[in-house]
């Protein structure tokens, strides 16, 4: 089967995963602009706490809203999903993210906040991204919960059966991609902010610190000397923090409350460094995607799925009470795919998740008999979408002077 010259001059898969933002809060505001996108019409609502409808506003702001930062671990989720309903034949309502931002403050008035979203103008550079090239409008969390459960799914294609922020797996099951493509002969590598940010990933996957790490700053050296690896992970500064000549470094990952603005600045310093060497631009496809929801409110329910047999997470892990069979994706979050070789304003309504990386990256790499999971396995993957017969010169560019 012949495939697309975007395929062919394919070499690199870069993805940049941010933190803690849904798809509404950070997206929703674009279907004002383009129908097809699943956003928000202005009449979502979610009931308060004294059972009065509390509509979507696009009032978000940068910093300073969100706090406390709202509940995003796995019992939390879940009654965000289903508004506290736990009978056997409950369906996701999407109804409990203001009931459940309360609890955290107690404040009726603050809990209205969780259904904050932005206005498009306000975040120039993700919108310019989902509106130039693809935007997704089924790309799910992994799982119903935090950070570091949904990011093993982005490096395993499982969380080996857990639900929280577990930083250390013992025995896994499967190869991380990094481990995958090092026994393949290809190249990889995570590419975290700077030493005090440190890294979010896990911690069997440092035991490999000078195969699989390298720096903000190198990324940015790979990208003009066309030495990128073959599959990077590029990860933002997790805290705000001076830098070795005294500069104040602000926290870029968006994770509640950090500046959302900073985390844009960010977002256009990764695609510009592709985009500045033309060589890595051509070969380049860009995820950024956002590893869970962080707690703030969207709409679309999220999908069953198959299983993650064999894992399964007990009622003491769950903290519901219910063991979890992995068979749900968690809330929706947003996610871009850049090359100059997708059309304009994509949007894609097939169902993603966070195994779909793993997935993309062994497909392309090394097909056949790969072990991964049974969620890899089902994974779809999004490399088609790079269909175009010739290479775009129609594409953004960000000035971040």
């Amino acid at each position: 089967m012949p495939t697309s010259p975007g395929l062919q001059k394919l070499k690199h898969i870069v993805v940049l995963m941010l933190e803690n933002r849904s798809f509404d809060h950070m997206l929703g505001g674009l279907k004002a602009r383009d129908a097809r996108i699943d956003g928000l019409t202005g009449n979502e609502t979610n009931p308060d706490i004294n059972g009065d409808p509390v509509p979507v506003k696009p009032q978000a702001q940068y910093q300073g809203q969100l706090d406390p930062d709202p509940n995003h671990h796995f019992p939390g989720v879940d009654f965000q999903i289903f508004n506290g309903d736990t009978s056997a034949g409950r369906a996701p309502t999407m109804q409990g993210f203001v009931r459940r931002y309360y609890e955290d403050r107690k404040d009726v008035a603050h809990s209205k906040k969780i259904m904050y979203y932005f206005k498009p103008e306000k975040l120039p550079v993700i919108t310019t991204l989902a509106t130039e090239f693809a935007v997704f409008n089924r790309w799910f969390s992994s799982i119903p919960g935090p950070t570091l459960c949904n990011r093993a799914f982005a490096h395993y294609g499982t969380s080996f059966g857990h639900v929280g922020m577990e930083i250390f797996y013992p025995s896994p099951a499967f190869p991380s991609i990094y481990q995958r493509l090092q026994a393949a002969g290809k190249t990889s590598k995570i590419y975290y902010f700077d030493q005090p940010s440190s890294t979010m990933e896990i911690v069997n996957l440092l035991q490999h610190q000078a195969q699989f790490f390298g720096t903000w700053e190198q990324f940015e050296a790979d990208c003009a000397a066309d030495n990128l690896p073959t599959y990077a992970f590029v990860e933002p500064n997790y805290n705000d923090h001076d830098g070795p000549d005294g500069a104040a470094l602000i926290a870029s990952d968006q994770h509640p409350d950090h500046n959302v603005l900073e985390g844009e600045r960010f977002m256009a310093a990764v695609y510009n460094a592709i985009r500045s060497n033309p060589a890595v631009w051509e070969s380049t496809a860009l995820l950024v995607v956002y590893d869970e929801h962080g707690g703030i409110h969207d709409h679309v329910p999220p999908p069953d799925c198959r299983p993650d047999s064999p894992f399964v997470a007990q009622p003491e892990a769950t903290g519901t009470g219910k063991p979890f069979l992995f068979d749900r994706l968690g809330v929706r979050v947003p996610a871009i795919l850049v090359s100059p070789w997708i059309p304009k304003a994509t949007v894609v309504d097939r169902i993603f998740e966070h195994a779909s990386i793993p997935a993309t990256v062994t497909d392309w790499l090394i097909p056949g008999n790969v072990a991964r999971s049974e969620r890899e396995k089902a994974a779809d993957t999004f490399l088609d979408l790079l269909s175009l017969p010739a290479m775009r010169n129609d594409t953004p560019e960000f000035d971040l002077g």
